[in-house]
């Protein structure tokens, strides 16, 4: 991917960065009074150490000339080790930021669909995260990673095509389009996994199969197979969020489906189906929220929020 960064010569302290840094791409908003300017870099590795990823996406867009008071930061894979605002000041040095904030992206996801209403947000792209907030407590449902969990994202269901493509090929599963899909990507099919395992890129390669995947779903069965499969694993994950916060009784669960892999009509079809069967009172809303909105949010969430505690800032 090649990066897009728009050069600002008239930026001035007093803006606000917000970034959006996940596994398929980083992207970037600089907010400064009534003008807002988005741009986009190569995604994050989350097997690599994140901090100086993110420092240099900081640096860049200093380097183009923005300044910005305060930084809001939500990052795909962040562990409670990597949590350090203040690490990432020095990085800003260049656009005389003075607060720092950073969190996980569930925690920015969140933000960005529901602000600081109780209820549950589903994000789901190549990997998948789910975030339930109530009256004092957070919960966080999966969002693994794709060796351990991540179950119903874009990678989990390229994942699936390609297992349902190796059982028809074995004689173990019924045929599917899906092969015809897949097949012209591969020299020699029987190959294919061994290319797969020695290509850095492959969780975005794999992930990459969801949205064919989705686009079949109504005429294959294999497909509309998986795509149902991954429709009640995001549902699970939203009911098991409401209930470890103690919203899965109120009146009306505020619930959000959010990112990429919620704009497939499919998918999105599959997940209310099953939603509505465990919450029939549940208030769902798809693809009504933007991480950058959230990243941007960081920055006015007050200290009696149940999301404050799970928020690293820095500031000087």
């Amino acid at each position: 991917m090649t990066e897009v960064l728009p050069i600002r010569s008239d930026a001035a302290v007093g803006g606000l960065l917000a970034i959006d840094a996940g596994q398929t791409g980083i992207k970037l908003r600089y907010r400064r009074g009534d003008e807002t300017t988005e741009w986009a870099a190569p995604g994050i590795r989350t097997d690599l150490p994140l901090l100086p990823q993110l420092a240099r996406a900081i640096e860049r867009a200093g380097d183009a000339g923005h300044r910005a008071t305060a930084v809001g930061i939500g990052v795909s894979g962040l562990t409670a080790e990597e949590s350090d605002a203040g690490a990432l000041l020095a990085a800003a040095a260049t656009l005389g930021t003075r607060r720092m904030l950073l969190a996980h992206d569930s925690i920015t996801a969140y933000l960005g669909a529901l602000g600081d209403e109780r209820g549950v947000v589903v994000a789901a792209g190549t990997g998948v995260v789910t975030l339930a907030v109530g009256a004092t407590e957070v919960a966080r449902v999966d969002g693994w990673g794709n060796l351990i969990g991540d179950a119903g994202s874009g990678y989990w269901l390229g994942r699936a095509a390609l297992d349902a493509v190796m059982r028809h090929h074995d004689g173990r599963g019924e045929p599917t389009v899906l092969t015809d899909i897949v097949r012209p990507d591969f020299a020699d099919l029987e190959s294919a996994y061994i290319e797969l395992q020695g290509d850095p890129s492959r969780v975005q390669r794999i992930a990459a199969y969801a949205r064919r995947v989705t686009e079949v779903a109504d005429d294959d069965a294999v497909a509309g197979a998986i795509v149902a499969e991954a429709g009640r694993e995001l549902a699970a994950s939203a009911l098991a969020g409401l209930r470890r916060v103690g919203e899965a009784d109120a009146a009306a669960p505020r619930v959000r489906g959010i990112g990429g892999l919620f704009h497939a009509p499919a998918l999105a079809r599959e997940f209310g189906a099953e939603l509505r069967r465990l919450l029939p009172a549940a208030e769902l809303r798809i693809g009504e929220a933007h991480p950058l909105d959230g990243a941007a949010a960081l920055a006015d969430v007050g200290p009696s929020s149940a999301l404050a505690a799970h928020i690293s800032h820095a500031e000087h």
